[in-house]
């Protein structure tokens, strides 16, 4: 990564130097060259003025502007001709076409029209073709034929092509410390990720990657050490978890092993001790039984594996074969089941999974009231969901721990549990449920006030 930043940060520094330079060398090359021509067409207007002036162009014998063109041709480094109306070469400073007829396109063209124009000969040479006539004649009495030379033009490019070079190798040498900082400084909180992560391929989750500077790489190293942090509380949760089933699923077992050493260590035991020990026993068999049922429903509730097979289902229908099966149980205690229809509800849900659910919040509705108390269960729907309410007059849960009683195997009050035969599953066995049909559950409490808990489910079910 840090070589793709060096490279970048280099393009990006020098492409733009280096195509300035030359732009602006190239201007400046275009404009020299426009300045020398219209200097050249200065001094030609000037021999010019001069021919018309005083018949020079006429009278061959007149050598008094021989000077002026010789001294013209030397300082552009060129040759000049005259030439007349019948393309007679009257003048020239190289002495060698005097006399000779110069047919040239430019020169006739320049003769007939009474027009100047210029040709850049290879990009070393340019030759400018100006007619003699007064401003008021529009015939011309003859050509001037002035050619010059660029190569002075050329040298001054050179100077700047050379000091120009030196200044690139300047800017690439400054561009590429600058950028191998950058690259240092970009890539360092990257490298502490890296360095992180196989921290944490080793198992080690104790470790955080700090960084101070750029606001966007703050995010991604605050973002990183937020994933940190849940692993680590993953990892905490998993070992709680491991714990909590060992220990639960130990006590039944050691319960069992003392009564049962009980009963060796004893010699004519009567029947009836025997009778009340297997029963003490049986009841442990049941506790350990429900146990491992719930394990079994919570680990096939787990959203990574779980399959809801939602269909059309009947919702009141289905609220109401619960609390039929469920009432027996509250009949014991006196305890009211009230069922409450605002409407027909029909919704795309996997029956089991969602009786499971709400099995489990009525039946601890009705474990954790008091006597002849009541539990309403609600139900009502609008166009997007459909809402089920469990309310009870129980004991309530305490602020501090409505958060934690959707963990596995919390408990409120462990000795009442335990009389009532929980396991610290139930209600995170019907959240997985709800979860697992894209809803939302929540928990309304005050102690020795009652509790309610609210479900909400998609009506249509989304995959």
């Amino acid at each position: 990564m840090r070589l793709y930043l060096l490279l970048l940060l280099l393009i990006v520094g020098i492409v733009p130097v280096t195509a300035l330079t030359a732009g602006l060398i190239g201007a400046y090359r275009s404009r020299a060259l426009e300045l020398r021509v219209s200097e050249v067409r200065q001094y030609g207007s000037f021999i010019m003025n001069r021919f018309l002036s005083n018949g020079a162009l006429m009278n061959t014998e007149d050598t008094s502007v021989d000077d002026e063109l010789s001294l013209m041709a030397s300082i552009y480094g060129g040759r000049i001709l005259v030439v007349n109306q019948d393309l007679v070469v009257v003048r020239d400073t190289y002495g060698q076409e005097v006399g000779k007829v110069l047919i040239a396109q430019d020169v006739v063209r320049s003769l007939r029209n009474n027009t100047d124009s210029f040709v850049n000969r290879y990009g070393q040479y340019g030759e400018v073709t100006m007619p003699v006539a007064s401003p008021d004649s529009d015939t011309a009495q003859g050509v001037i034929v002035i050619t010059f030379t660029f190569r002075n033009i050329d040298s001054m490019i050179q100077v700047l092509n050379q000091k120009a070079m030196v200044f690139i190798i300047i800017i690439i040498l400054a561009v590429g410390a600058i950028a191998l900082i950058c690259s240092k400084l970009i890539a360092r909180p990257l490298n502490g990720m890296n360095r992180t992560i196989s921290h944490l391929s080793e198992g080690y989750l104790d470790e955080e990657v700090s960084f101070t500077g750029y606001r966007e790489m703050k995010e991604i190293t605050d973002s990183f050490n937020r994933l940190i942090r849940r692993m680590k509380s993953l990892e905490s949760s998993r070992q709680e978890f491991v714990s909590n089933v060992s220990h639960e699923l130990k006590t039944p077992i050691t319960s069992m092993k003392v009564l049962a050493d009980s009963l060796l260590m004893q010699e004519d035991v009567p029947a009836e001790t025997y009778r009340e020990f297997l029963s003490d026993i049986n009841e442990e068999v049941e506790r350990e039984n429900k146990i491992i049922n719930d394990l079994l429903s919570l680990v096939k509730l787990d959203k990574s594996v779980a399959e809801v097979h939602a269909e059309e289902v009947n919702i009141n229908e289905l609220l109401e074969g619960i609390l039929k099966r469920l009432n027996p149980i509250a009949q014991k205690r006196g305890i009211e089941l009230v069922f409450e229809s605002f409407r027909p509800v029909t919704a795309e849900v996997d029956e089991v999974k969602l009786s499971l659910a709400v099995s489990n919040l009525i039946e601890n509705a009705i474990k954790y009231n008091v006597d002849d108390g009541w539990v309403r269960v609600s139900l009502n729907a609008d166009h997007k969901y459909f809402y089920v309410k469990v309310s009870d007059s129980g004991i309530g849960i305490p602020e501090e721990a409505q958060d934690l009683i959707f963990d596995r195997f919390y408990r409120v009050d462990k000795a009442r549990t335990r009389e009532t035969g929980g396991t610290g599953l139930g209600l995170s066995i019907a959240r997985n449920a709800v979860i697992l049909h894209k809803g939302a559950i929540k928990v309304y409490s005050k102690e020795n006030e009652g509790t309610t808990f609210t479900v909400r489910i998609p009506l249509s079910y989304i995959p």
